[in-house]
């Protein structure tokens, strides 16, 4: 199999990753004191909701010992 030197059609999007265009990106601007105070509020509001889910969760996750010793206790003094 050999390849065919004729010109096809969109040719140069083929070629698109070697083109080097001669302008230059403008540069970031900077972020401003209120924009960088506004990130970090963010950031702390959601890492504060999520430590406080956290403990609020804790007594849901943890296993209650007291509490079936106690049901165990009375269903057997029921019997």
């Amino acid at each position: 199999m050999f390849r065919r030197r004729e010109p096809v059609p969109f040719a140069f999007v083929a070629e698109s990753d070697r083109f080097r265009g001669n302008v230059t990106p403008p540069p970031h601007e900077r972020a401003s004191a209120g924009q960088i105070a506004g990130r970090s509020l963010l950031g702390l509001t959601l890492v504060a909701g999520l430590v406080g889910s956290l403990i609020l969760g804790m007594p849901a996750l943890s296993t209650g010992h007291s509490s079936t010793s106690t049901q165990q206790s009375q269903a057997s003094q029921g019997h």
